[in-house]
């Protein structure tokens, strides 16, 4: 690719580039036929926004609260795994990008780098994202030293009783290194001869029994308020709330779970309005423009969480690469804005965009 990469899109190249393919194969991959994970983009593409004119843009405020951290755009970078595989200073690099952008980042239950080597590379707000394990004392553990560490959420994966079929992974028969934050607890190097070294470790360590009546006890072993990522229905939406939870992260696990499950976008507004504005509504999957925020944004999303683009950025030129992504999209968010006519997130409203359903019925 000639010259620097003028948007997002652009890094996923140069990151293709610069991994072994089996690496660049797990961040891309998506389960089984990947329908979903194409979905997950092109559903946004179905979405028009409604710009409004002769509104002074002169001065465009991008900024936000989220869990009442005040944050300079509406974006998160997503709890991804094992950043090391993209590059050798992995989720320190990628948490000084999202510092110098002033954005939180979510830090993975399978990062590569320990809690506290996080924790120590800048000053941020940062959250921690989990699994439960049968183990339960490891993920105890764990969110005790995030909450130690200085972490101010955590975020609880639930789409993820057992690991989708993800058949690159499988093919290429994916190598996990042992992770340094499980060292002396449990072994995270799975060896198998029927694939993915990563599923098998997922089979043996990953509680598929945990259900709803078991969050009391996550509750219970912490103080920091706690989001829940993987809800696509209007149904766990409403039992999310009623179990407690701070929030919602509207999520299907970057389309890596079950394959033909919707594209995130489409199911963000059933969501929302089940909510009824009780905890805040995050949004996850799929966003590649500034103008995917928009529409997150326009359709009842507090903010966005970005995560194969941050890998492709840390990839393709480390910290630096991750902060040319972050700042790419609120470049192109904050002209979105200003052609929308949008000063603040506040002023994106559900009138701003037009989605599939309603153009389709104005035709009938």
């Amino acid at each position: 690719m000639a010259g620097e990469p003028v948007n997002v899109n652009e890094f996923q190249e140069l990151a293709r580039q610069a991994l072994p393919k089996m690496y660049y194969d797990y961040y891309t991959g998506g389960a089984e036929d990947q329908h979903t994970l194409k979905e997950n983009v092109e559903a946004f593409c179905r979405i028009i926004i409604r710009p409004r004119i002769l509104v002074d843009v002169s001065r465009i405020d991008m900024s936000t609260t989220i869990l009442g951290h005040k944050t300079s755009a509406p974006i998160m970078v997503a709890p991804t795994a094992m950043h090391k595989l993209a590059h050798p200073e992995g989720e320190v690099a990628t948490a000084r990008g999202a510092a110098a952008c002033d954005v939180i980042m979510g830090l993975s239950y399978m990062s590569t780098c320990t809690v506290e080597e996080v924790a120590s590379s800048c000053n941020a707000v940062r959250f921690f994202q989990i699994y439960v394990y049968k183990r339960r004392d490891i993920t105890a553990l764990m969110v005790h030293r995030a909450e130690k560490n200085g972490f101010r959420a955590i975020i609880l994966t639930a789409d993820t009783p057992r690991l989708g079929r993800r058949e690159a992974d499988i093919k290429n028969k994916m190598v996990a290194p042992q992770l340094k934050n499980f060292e002396g607890l449990i072994s995270t190097e799975y060896v198998s001869d029927k694939g993915s070294n990563i599923e098998a470790f997922a089979a043996g360590a990953f509680d598929a029994s945990f259900c709803w009546k078991d969050i009391a006890w996550l509750k219970s072993i912490t103080k920091l308020p706690i989001l829940i990522k993987g809800v696509l229905t209007s149904e766990d939406a409403i039992k999310a709330i009623e179990a407690g939870f701070a929030g919602i992260i509207v999520s299907n696990h970057g389309a890596r779970q079950l394959d033909y499950a919707p594209a995130t976008i489409s199911v963000l507004e059933e969501v929302v309005l089940a909510v009824q504005g009780k905890v805040p509504v995050f949004f996850d999957g799929g966003v590649r423009r500034g103008t995917d925020i928009f529409k997150a944004l326009a359709l009842g999303a507090k903010a966005v969480l970005i995560g194969r683009s941050v890998v492709y950025g840390l990839a393709a030129k480390g910290e630096r690469g991750v902060k040319q992504v972050i700042q790419m999209l609120k470049n192109e968010l904050e002209l979105t804005m200003a052609l929308s006519g949008c000063c603040t997130v506040y002023d994106i409203t559900r009138s701003h965009v037009k989605t599939e359903k309603e153009m389709l019925h104005c035709r009938m």
